[in-house]
């Protein structure tokens, strides 16, 4: 190894979708390396540095309402379809039925919201040109903004940001936080994560892929 370059390896194992129809065993592993030292802030959508690097990590973990795919700079995903208002001031999004976390809960509406608000990284200007996020429902949320801003998708549905990554929402980060000041263990520790984690960030991270889970197409 050269004197002054740290090449760190990230160990990724996790469940890869099978062949076989959703609800088979899944089976597998994958492995990569990667030439940076692996920041542990990357784990959380809402440290989003202004760089494409922490991307590799969001795809390996979580899902977004909409993310760059091969096929399209904004591909749907947690979300199966968009519109925006013709005064250009409301966009809304549509959830993908049957999409999970790692721990069995549905993702709604409400994450969506509690992801946004807690977004507190790069591209400021996404959150200030926000008014409300609004929850029609548990699978039907809106953005509404303070003015027509054409680039709302550049900034939100693309790398620009981590916002539209999701997280697990407020129902479960309100338990966290009561049992901590209980002074009992966090009712799931793998948060925000989609999968259980073990390891040294940095050096080396096992993620267990687990299922129901949306993939989207590639």
């Amino acid at each position: 190894m050269i004197r002054g370059w740290r090449h760190i390896l990230l160990l990724l194992t996790f469940v890869m979708l099978s062949v076989a129809p959703a609800l088979a065993q899944p089976a597998g592993t994958m492995t990569f390396a990667v030439h940076v030292t692996l920041a542990t802030r990357w784990l959380d959508p809402a440290e989003t540095d202004a760089e494409i690097t922490p991307f590799m990590i969001f795809y390996a973990l979580h899902d977004a309402l909409v993310k760059p795919m091969p096929a399209s700079l904004n591909a749907p995903s947690l979300a199966e379809s968009w519109t925006m208002s013709k005064d250009g001031r409301v966009w809304k999004f549509v959830l993908r039925r049957g999409a999970c976390f790692h721990n069995g809960d549905p993702v709604t509406s409400d994450d969506v919201k509690f992801s946004f608000e807690r977004y507190r990284a790069a591209a400021a200007v996404l959150k200030e040109r926000v008014r409300e996020v609004q929850v029609v429902d548990p699978g039907r949320v809106r953005f509404h903004l303070k003015d027509p801003w054409p680039d709302f998708m550049t900034f939100y549905g693309a790398s620009a940001s981590g916002a539209a990554w999701i997280i697990l929402g407020e129902r479960v980060h309100s338990r966290i936080r009561a049992a901590r000041r209980g002074g009992g263990a966090d009712p799931d520790p793998r948060l925000p994560l989609l999968g259980a984690a073990r390891g040294t960030p940095a050096e080396a991270i096992t993620v267990e892929r687990r299922f129901p889970w949306h993939a989207p197409t590639m």
